[in-house]
């Protein structure tokens, strides 16, 4: 399964034409608050030039990206984490994703109307936050209700261990921190993650402007900013793919802001990517950065990581470059890798195991 991606913010701030953009997957986008209930879901290509720079050299029947699910969630509002707007709803579809996007309203439309009447990327990121963290400190004070309760039967250590760390986090969310800002010891972090804290996840801010030359500047330090215009991003991706690049082009930019959020996301869950190719397919490959050479190959079969023997590597630019797999053999820039070798953002790979 891919991981994903939850996109939130409060209403008709513009993630459901976000999400359409990203996905060409209609998502209902009424003028009010609620209209988007159960979760809409899409895959999404994460782009890439190496792929087809790849498949140049190889000339493969298939050409198979990797992708990102992203999540369009319903808006939240003050009070969400209290059941206010069917908040309790909607927080337990942000618990299920590995990341999270939250869209913040700049531009100015008289026509769409703002949940709190005025436009304040601020106070509107701050609403999130607290509704976030508030619904976070709610399961804690449950989960540690119940710690201290096990270390009064009986204080064990490993009791006294996770009522300590309940404790460490429940402070950080009564200061109005998150649980990401936390460091834990390695034996903790198991525990933490079972715990599925909003807060603890991953976090981006997609600025949704519509004038690219009036950019406010938000020091928001907890995750990284990306400014885009969602209106425009949806009318590129409602043009056929071939005429997209020309437009793109002639409004000025280098990329359209879809693939820089896109590539950000990809980022943020810490994933590399590696491929494969040859005459039947090239393909990327999704990983988590730092996974050795058994663990990649387990991406492509899971039966891959027990039966592994050895991976050949080479370097996507190496492969272009030279042009042909038995010219890069025969100049012995395919190197053999072992199970303790991690694998490289940009690695080609060949994997032999054992069936």
């Amino acid at each position: 399964m891919p991981l994903s991606i939850g996109i939130v913010g409060l209403p008709n701030v513009g993630k459901s034409t976000l999400f359409t953009a990203l996905t060409k997957k209609q998502a209902e986008a009424a003028n009010y608050p609620f209209c988007t209930i159960e979760p809409n879901v899409g895959l999404v290509k994460v782009p890439d030039h190496r792929l087809e720079a790849l498949a140049a050299v190889s000339k493969p029947e298939k050409i198979i990206p990797t992708v990102i699910e992203f999540v369009d969630i319903a808006g939240l509002v003050k009070g969400a984490s209290t059941g206010e707007g069917l908040g309790n709803q909607f927080l337990s579809h942000i618990r299920e994703c590995d990341a999270i996007c939250e869209v913040v309203r700049q531009f100015e439309d008289t026509n769409i109307i703002h949940v709190n009447n005025k436009i304040d990327p601020d106070s509107d990121r701050n609403t999130i936050h607290i509704e976030l963290a508030l619904a976070d400190l709610s399961s804690v004070d449950k989960r540690l209700k119940k710690a201290i309760g096990d270390t009064k039967a009986g204080a064990t250590k490993e009791a006294l261990r996770i009522k300590e760390v309940l404790e460490r986090i429940k402070v950080e969310l009564e200061a109005g921190g998150a649980v990401r800002n936390l460091e834990f010891h390695e034996d903790d972090k198991a525990f933490v993650k079972s715990l599925c804290l909003i807060t603890a996840k991953p976090l981006m801010y997609v600025l949704n402007v519509n004038d690219k030359d009036n950019v406010a500047r938000h020091n928001w330090e907890d995750g990284s900013v990306i400014a885009i215009d969602a209106k425009l991003e949806a009318e590129i991706a409602s043009l056929p793919e071939e005429e997209q690049g020309a437009y793109i082009t002639e409004l000025g930019l280098k990329e359209s802001g879809l693939d820089r959020m896109i590539q950000a996301g990809y980022k943020l869950l810490g994933l590399i990517t590696f491929f494969t190719t040859g005459k039947d397919e090239t393909r990327a490959w999704t990983v988590k950065q730092g996974s050795l050479a058994p663990i990649a190959a387990g991406v492509i079969h899971t039966d891959f990581i027990k039966g592994f023997i050895r991976a050949e590597v080479i370097n996507w630019e190496k492969f272009v470059e030279i042009g042909s797999e038995v010219e890069a053999r025969a100049k012995g820039l395919i190197k053999t890798e072992g199970k303790d070798y991690v694998v490289k953002d940009g690695d080609v790979c060949n994997f032999l195991v054992n069936r």
